[in-house]
């Protein structure tokens, strides 16, 4: 099992366990349980989707000397019910020893995240584990300044749930996988905004140009209220492989325009196993093997022709660019 990868937004993979089950229909065709499951029986994948832990996984990280954006658990998902919470502190210690990479964790499982990452005792068993590890005591922090915390969010009903839960949840960045999109997301109650700008007292050489992201703070005084947290970074892409459901393209682009309102970084990974013709059609596909998909987009009835052309040739071209945005400082 390689720690390799082709994601768009990461550098490589890291595996301290592996298998899951099913909890939303974002789960419907998943690629991992797919590969777990077709090398079950191998030195790869024993067990199949059945949930381990790789104990030969879990300090792996220590050891890699380059600097990486690292996607934690691609083959599963950290906060499953089976993986004892031990086991959790002793990975997410982990990550608080190798401060030298960036770990990008994923989880559907919103409510233990936010339950481990809020409790003290986790907090000071994670702390103890990763001195163990080598982390010097004055580089200890909470939440970890390398970890970025994720929810999977594939249609509106699981954005409310999991995106409310993931911004009470300690973390340095927050962030938002929307994939496999399965139906249009309104993200605007979450997406982080400019804070105020600073008022008199606080700047006395002169107005704060708020319009500049590089100089957005809060006051210094009582004069403004505190910003609330919000989402830091959304990630969105269509589905591929086998049973593979297309994407309208409305769905990516309205995330991309509210995220470019809020000034949240925007990366667009796919568009799937299909991908836009360009043609609104009546009815019927234009063509054989395309689809005439989604709600009528003018008063023609007409709906968008989506073509089955497999990830790679699909690609990741919206409205003639490739969006790669990453939060300030990745």
């Amino acid at each position: 099992m390689a720690d390799t990868t082709t994601i768009e937004w990461t550098d490589r993979t890291w595996n301290p366990t592996t298998g899951c089950t099913q909890i939303s229909a974002g789960c419907d065709h998943c690629y991992a349980k797919t590969i777990a499951e077709r090398f079950r029986g191998t030195a790869a994948f024993p067990h199949g989707f059945d949930v381990r832990i790789r104990d030969e996984k879990v300090n792996a990280p220590l050891s890699w000397r380059r600097p990486a954006k690292v996607f934690v658990n691609s083959m599963s998902d950290l906060f499953h019910q089976d993986v004892d919470e031990a086991w959790i502190a002793n990975i997410v210690a982990v990550m608080a020893a190798a401060r030298r990479h960036t770990f990008q964790l994923l989880t559907k499982r919103h409510a233990r995240m936010r339950s481990l990452f809020t409790d003290p005792n986790f907090t000071a068993q994670v702390c103890t584990l990763a001195r163990g590890k080598g982390l010097p005591d004055a580089d200890w922090a909470w939440p970890l300044p390398n970890l970025w915390l994720g929810v999977s969010v594939e249609n509106q009903q699981w954005a409310d749930i999991r995106v409310p839960v993931l911004l009470g949840t300690p973390a340095a960045v927050r962030w938002i996988s929307a994939e496999p999109l399965l139906g249009p997301v309104d993200l605007h109650p979450w997406l982080k905004r400019p804070q105020l700008p600073a008022c008199v007292r606080c700047a006395p050489l002169g107005p704060v140009d708020y319009h500049d992201r590089h100089v957005w703070g809060r006051c210094s005084c009582s004069c403004h209220p505190a910003s609330r947290p919000g989402v830091d970074w959304v990630v969105a892409g269509g589905e591929s492989g086998h049973g593979a459901r297309p994407a309208h393209p409305d769905w990516f682009r309205t995330l991309r325009d509210q995220c470019a309102a809020a000034h949240v970084p925007f990366l667009f990974k796919q568009w799937g196993d299909y991908a836009p013709t360009g043609y609104l059609v009546i009815g019927g596909p234009r063509e054989k093997g395309n689809i005439a998909f989604g709600d009528p987009v003018d008063d023609l009835g007409h709906r968008v022709e989506m073509k089955r052309a497999g990830k790679k040739a699909a690609g990741r071209d919206l409205d003639g660019r490739i969006h790669d945005d990453y939060p300030v400082g990745a």
